[in-house]
C-alpha cells in the first residue's frame, strides 16, 4: 500500500469517526457545559495517555517550546471543543457543521494578516461564494425550527478560533501539535469545571458519554496521522464529508430537518470549498 493510499484511508476513517459528534450532543441528556466537560476531558486525557505511552513527554515539551504559537493553538483547540457543544445545543446540527466548513476562509484571512501570505484569485473567489452561503444559513435561522442565530454566531466564532489555531500551527511548522490537542482539551475542561455538573449525569447516559469521547479520541488520532501522507487539498476534500454526513445522520436518527435555507446555504458553502480544493488538487497532480 502506497503512502498516499494509507493517508487517504486513515484520514477518511478519521472524518467518519467524527461524523456522529453532533448527534451525541443531541442524545446525551445533560446540560451543554457538562457534555462539553466530559467530551474534552476524556478525549484530551485519552490522547495525552496515548502520546505518553508512545513517545513519553517529548511531544508536550515540543509544543510548549513553540511559545506563543503553542499557546494560541491550545487555546483555539480547547475553546473550539467547548463551543461546538454549546453551538449544537443552540441551533441545528446542519447550521453548525455548514458554518464550521467556512474554516478555510478564516484560515486564509489569518494567513494573509499574520503570515503575509497573499490571497490567490482562487481564494478570493472562494470567499466571495462562501460569504453569501453563510448569509443564507443565518437568514434561515429565523425561519427554521431548532435553528437560532445565537448558535450560528457561536459556530462562526468556533470556526474563526480553530482557524487561528491552525494558523499558529503553520507558523510553528516542524512541530507536531497533537500534544497541543491533549493539553488544550484538558485545560478547557478545567476552566469550565466550575460551571459544569459532571457527576449529575444520569447513570444510563454514561455509555453515550464514553462513546462520544471515544469517537473524538479516535478521530483526533487518525486526523493527526493521516494528513502527514497526503496533500492539504486532499484533506480538505475528505473533511467536507463531515459537513454532508452529520446533518444527514441527525435527520435520519432524530428527525432534525435542516430546513431549506440551511440546505441551500450549505450547498453553496460546501460546493465552493469542494471546487476550490479540487482545483488545487488537479494543479498539484499536473
Amino acid at each position: 500500500m502506497s503512502d498516499q493510499t494509507k493517508g487517504l484511508l486513515i484520514t477518511l476513517f478519521g472524518v467518519l469517526f467524527v461524523v456522529p459528534d453532533s448527534l451525541f450532543v443531541r442524545l446525551i441528556p445533560a446540560d451543554p457545559l457538562t457534555i462539553a466537560f466530559w467530551r474534552v476531558l476524556l478525549a484530551g486525557g485519552g490522547t495525552g495517555i496515548w502520546l505518553l505511552l508512545r513517545r513519553g513527554t517529548a511531544p508536550f515539551g515540543a509544543v510548549l517550546e513553540t511559545g506563543l504559537y503553542g499557546w494560541i493553538y491550545m487555546a483555539g483547540v480547547g475553546a473550539s471543543g467547548v463551543l461546538f457543544v454549546i453551538a449544537v445545543s443552540l441551533t441545528s446540527v446542519a447550521n453548525v457543521v455548514f458554518i464550521i466548513a467556512s474554516l478555510p476562509v478564516f484560515a486564509a484571512v489569518f494567513s494573509r494578516i499574520f503570515l503575509s501570505e497573499p490571497f490567490s484569485q482562487r481564494t478570493l473567489l472562494t470567499i466571495a461564494a462562501v460569504v453569501p452561503g453563510l448569509a443564507v444559513i443565518a437568514y434561515g435561522s429565523g425561519e427554521t425550527e431548532n435553528a437560532h442565530i445565537a448558535g450560528d454566531l457561536l459556530a462562526l466564532c468556533l470556526s474563526a478560533l480553530f482557524a487561528a489555531a491552525l494558523t499558529a500551527a503553520r507558523a510553528a511548522k516542524g512541530t507536531s501539535m497533537v500534544a497541543g490537542v491533549a493539553m488544550g482539551y484538558v485545560m478547557a475542561a478545567l476552566l469550565i469545571l466550575p460551571w459544569a455538573a459532571p457527576f449529575d449525569m444520569p447513570s444510563g447516559a454514561w455509555p453515550l458519554v464514553l462513546a462520544h469521547a471515544g469517537v473524538i479520541l479516535i478521530s483526533s488520532v487518525l486526523l493527526a496521522i493521516g494528513p502527514r501522507y497526503i496533500t492539504s487539498a486532499e484533506v480538505g476534500l475528505l473533511v467536507l464529508l463531515e459537513s454532508v454526513l452529520a446533518p444527514l445522520l441527525a435527520w435520519g436518527v432524530i428527525r432534525e430537518y435542516p430546513g431549506p435555507y440551511a440546505l441551500i446555504g450549505g450547498a453553496i458553502v460546501i460546493g465552493a470549498l469542494f471546487l476550490s480544493n479540487l482545483v488545487v488538487l488537479l494543479r498539484q497532480r499536473r
